[in-house]
């Protein structure tokens, strides 16, 4: 067990300025540019005064400021500005909120995460930052970074806390980075919650444990990719160049490289951001900085087996800017945070860590090798990459969180589950536009992991999956269900909306997709289910948005997008229903 230790580190916000636009009324295609936040006329000032003025409807009170996560304009005028709210000077952990602004920068409406005030009843702390951070760093097993005060409002009502950052935590795999929010009145750890998102949940690796399981992925190159040289014109470097990649999933595949010299390339694309891929060398790095630069002399990377260290640097790349592809042909998103910056990602990560994370704290993907022995290879297969990603994309826009996580580490709720269900939807699709034939696309997630069951998780039946013990509908239970099986509800609902109910083959993998009462769903195709989706979570989905929520929010975007008495939008509540999501079975309140 780690001793915890309290370090003083300044604990910085990053806040970024974005624009995401909808694709038009019949598919998801790149959207319209957006105007930055501090133009004139500003939509950031506008949509703050609009919340103040609708104070009723928006929940902000007297002594409350709104700074602006990222704004989004759409191709017919209307804006949605996205904000996260402090109390008095301090942030408000589940105060976020989107004001809808129409095309002369009026007031449409809100979406927002508390549904409650979120002043507490005072701002005076029993607890000093000091005591904060022992109960952290012990929580944690960790090294405690500074207290700072915060109003948490994420659990029905508002209450001063101390959120804590501990590195090194002996209860993160890896040893990875956890935010504990303690209350500053009664010393309760409100929530301790890993900084980084893994793809494999502990529980799913004590059900290998406990059956003997392992995964066993298959290797190797594809047919030979014709020859490939650099772009570069002697003596003029840096310079962007082509070359070639033997993966260890996708095959020989081509990259996008940076010529140096003349016999010197780095494992970076100039042309996707200065996108690149580092090596960790087995050490458990959070700073991208750290990490080695991959370089070569040919620029022929990797030789599709792990005796090569570049093998898993290509899979990595490769899927990193696949993602990058995928989002901004698709929506026409610039990079992650749709702030026009590259991607990263290291391999090698730690020692025998069988498991991928996109880490907060680094901003990058981190891919372990393995544990040797459940998962033999690299983690570094296209959807995983797909996947992890996302959360990416999930942090920069809604920033959905789990309702608990437990001492093995597991997280439980529904927020938490549709930010997996996001991942693993999306994930799939950057199979489905990259078009390898080395990794054919599919609705299956994790299938070239090598797993018994042949897939990891499903989007057509969810409770096929064995290991996780994915659920195919909702009930109230799925409010305390572990994140990886309770994002079979919405990814259900997702399949459903894109392909329909029932039996049916697409690309040599046979679905059939059941329905909660019976019913038969026919889809509307998988690029106006994505496009509503995408849109949904860019716009519509807050920090503790539910399954509920989310039916709102794809409505709401499907009339956006097709109208509201369209098939597409009727397709949306049939969608849901056949995952019993109604409005009728809608609880109360949230818990």
């Amino acid at each position: 067990m780690r001793r915890p230790h309290i370090r003083r580190v300044a604990i910085a916000v990053a806040v970024t300025t974005a624009a995401t636009l909808p694709g038009p009324a019949l598919a998801a295609v790149p959207d319209a540019p957006a105007r930055a936040a501090n133009a004139s006329p500003s939509p950031v000032a506008a949509a703050r005064a609009a919340a103040f003025a609708h104070a009723e409807d928006t929940g902000v009170a007297q002594g409350d400021t709104l700074r602006a996560k990222d704004v989004m304009t759409d191709p017919d005028g209307k804006q949605h500005v996205r904000f996260v709210r402090a109390h008095q000077g301090l942030p408000v952990l589940g105060g976020d909120l989107v004001v809808h602004l129409g095309d002369r920068s009026q007031y449409l409406g809100v979406t927002r995460a508390a549904g409650h005030p979120v002043r507490p009843a005072t701002v005076r702390a029993e607890l000093t930052p000091r005591q904060a951070e022992r109960k952290a760093a012990d929580e944690a097993r960790g090294d405690a970074g500074a207290a700072r005060l915060v109003v948490d409002a994420r659990e029905g009502a508002a209450a001063l806390a101390y959120q804590v950052t501990v590195t090194d935590s002996g209860t993160t795999e890896a040893g990875g980075s956890r935010t504990v929010v303690v209350d500053a009145h009664t010393g309760r750890i409100r929530s301790s919650i890993p900084d980084n998102d893994e793809f494999i949940s502990p529980s799913l690796a004590d059900t290998l444990r406990e059956r003997g399981g392992s995964a066993t992925p298959q290797t190797g190159l594809a047919a030979g990719l014709p020859g490939l040289t650099s772009a570069a014109r002697a003596g003029h470097y840096p310079a962007t160049a082509t070359g070639s990649g033997a993966s260890l999933f996708a095959g020989k595949v081509a990259l996008t490289t940076t010529r140096t010299a003349r016999t010197s390339y780095v494992l970076k694309d100039p042309t996707r951001w200065n996108t690149e891929t580092r090596d960790a060398r087995g050490q458990e790095l959070e700073s991208f900085a750290r990490g080695k630069k991959i370089t070569d002399g040919d620029n022929k990377w990797g030789t599709g087996t792990t005796a090569s260290r570049a093998s898993a640097a290509v899979d990595a790349q490769y899927g990193i800017t696949k993602t990058l592809d995928f989002y901004k042909k698709t929506f026409g998103r610039k990079g992650i945070k749709n702030n026009s910056a590259g991607a990263r990602g290291m391999v090698h990560f730690g020692n025998k860590v069988g498991n991928a994370f996109w880490d907060s704290t680094c901003g990058c993907m981190l891919y372990g090798d393995g544990d040797g022995q459940f998962f033999k290879k690299p983690l570094v297969v296209l959807d995983v990459t797909g996947h992890e990603l996302t959360h990416g994309v999930v942090d920069a826009t809604a920033a959905l969180e789990p309702t608990r996580v437990d001492e093995e580490g597991n997280q439980y709720g529904e927020a938490g589950s549709l930010n997996e269900s996001l991942a693993d939807i999306f994930g799939s699709n950057v199979e489905f536009a990259a078009k390898n034939p080395k990794n054919p696309p599919n609705y299956l997630v994790g299938e070239k992991l090598g797993l018994a069951q042949k897939f990891l998780r499903r989007l057509d039946h969810p409770s096929l999956d064995l290991l996780e013990e994915a659920v195919d509908y909702w009930s109230p239970a799925a409010y305390d269900t572990e994140v990886h099986a309770g994002s079979g509800v919405s990814s259900h609902a997702y399949y459903l909306l894109a392909e329909g109910s029932g039996r049916k083959t697409i690309g040599g993998v046979t679905y059939d997709s059941p329905t909660y009462d019976g019913s038969r769903v026919t889809g509307i195709g998988r690029t106006k289910a994505t496009a509503v989706f995408y849109r949904a979570l860019t716009r519509y989905m807050v920090s503790t948005t539910d399954f509920h929520d989310a039916r709102k929010a794809t409505l709401k975007a499907a009339a956006d997008l097709y109208g509201s008495t369209g098939t597409e939008y009727k397709a949306v509540n049939r969608a849901w229903a056949a995952v019993n999501v109604t409005a009728a079975n809608t609880p109360a309140a949230k818990h």
